[in-house]
């Protein structure tokens, strides 16, 4: 990868997770503690200064989201707390959220129009959270006994109202959001608007193992969550009868996934190097190229994949299939990053759904930023 398509930037020992400013120019992490720290680029975007601590949690922060539209900054915790942070003059306020969790809070995300937002926690519930005007604070709903082990990951549909969860209890599932006075019923939310609070759309039974790391396509119609099984999972036609596929890779597993586009997706992990899985003209995943490591991989190498559909709460008749078991040649780890990847949050340029810029983050203590615009190999899927 050329050296102007990446910018790599060490601001800590190690980094749980991270967030950006709407216009790129702050940064939001947390360096592995208690703690979220602020930083701002330059002019010449080549220095940060540390502008603010964000000091309120009494363990480990586990999630950050920063709004695009309000500004505003969520934090989760391992001390099931999570607190909405306001920006006034200086300073950021921090206003408390009421979790009502016995566990740990692991993941947090804003919905699309950044009226509620939902925390995944070690409870085996849900939380969506949404404001009270009356009260000034924050309030939840949670979505219990659905989950049997701890969520892993939370994220929106682009209609503000289905929400998909991974676990690991390896399922990942679907459930509606709609709660009366904050929503509106729309007609382009399709039947999903006319659900309940909490009814669960679709559980899917795609993996053997921990399941992280779900995202929306860009559209709404494709989801993507990847397996500690070295496996990543694409489901079409997102309900009753869904069509499923899964990508078998060789390497170490993935922690979480992103969209750039309809066709292609970034996966992150323990392997230290982005993975870029995409879809052909027939709509078949599969892997294309690692992004910044030290040695390209080789083109020889095959991965499996298998397509299956009706994937609901029991396994359906195969519909297509193709596997290739044959094993790659070992090759050299990392790259760019030098230790686990657990974060990648893309960069949005003027409110557009295609993204061209993302960001990662690792226990490396390194946030990078990537750019595919003049990755010609990668152009036809973008």
């Amino acid at each position: 990868m050329a050296a102007q398509e990446i910018s790599v930037h060490q601001l800590a020992q190690c980094i749980t997770c991270h967030a950006w400013s709407p216009d790129h120019s702050m940064i939001a992490l947390c360096p592995n503690n208690n703690e979220v720290h602020i930083y701002k680029l330059s002019p010449d975007r080549t220095n940060w200064e540390k502008l603010h601590v964000l000091q309120k949690h009494d363990q480990l922060v586990s999630g950050i989201d920063w709004s695009l539209r309000t500004n505003r900054i969520v934090t989760a915790s391992h001390d099931r707390n999570s607190y909405v942070w306001n920006q006034e003059g200086s300073e950021w306020v921090p206003t408390l959220v009421i979790l009502r969790l016995n566990r740990a809070a692991l993941c947090v995300q804003w919905s699309p129009k950044e009226n509620k937002f939902a925390v995944g926690s070690g409870a085996k519930t849900v939380c969506i959270c949404y404001y009270e005007q009356d009260n000034n604070w924050w309030v939840s709903k949670l979505i219990r006994k659905k989950h049997e082990s701890s969520v892993t990951s939370v994220a929106w549909h682009p209609n503000n109202i289905l929400l998909a969860t991974t676990s690991t209890d390896g399922k990942c599932r679907v459930f509606s959001t709609f709660i009366k006075g904050v929503d509106t019923r729309d007609s382009k939310a399709g039947s999903s608007s006319d659900s309940r609070f909490g009814e669960q759309i679709v559980q899917l039974d795609l993996s053997i193992s921990w399941a992280f790391g779900v995202k929306w396509s860009p559209s709404g119609n494709t989801l993507a969550y990847a397996g500690h099984n070295s496996m990543i999972y694409f489901v079409d036609d997102v309900g009753p009868t869904p069509l499923a596929q899964n990508v078998a890779f060789r390497d170490l597993p993935l922690r979480d996934v992103l969209f750039v586009s309809e066709k292609m997706v970034i996966g992150v992990g323990f392997d230290c190097s982005p993975m870029v899985f995409a879809a052909d003209e027939r709509g078949i995943w599969s892997f294309i190229k690692y992004l910044g490591e030290r040695r390209s991989s080789l083109s020889g190498s095959k991965h499996g994949s298998q397509i299956s559909g009706a994937f609901g709460k029991f396994y359906g008749q195969s519909k297509l299939g193709a596997s290739n078991d044959a094993l790659e040649p070992s090759r050299s780890r990392g790259g760019v990053h030098e230790n686990c990847i657990n974060c990648i949050v893309p960069l949005k340029e003027g409110g557009s759904s295609r993204i061209r810029r993302f960001s990662t983050s690792g226990l490396d203590g390194r946030v990078v930023i990537w750019d595919l615009e003049n990755q010609e190999d990668l152009s036809q899927y973008l």
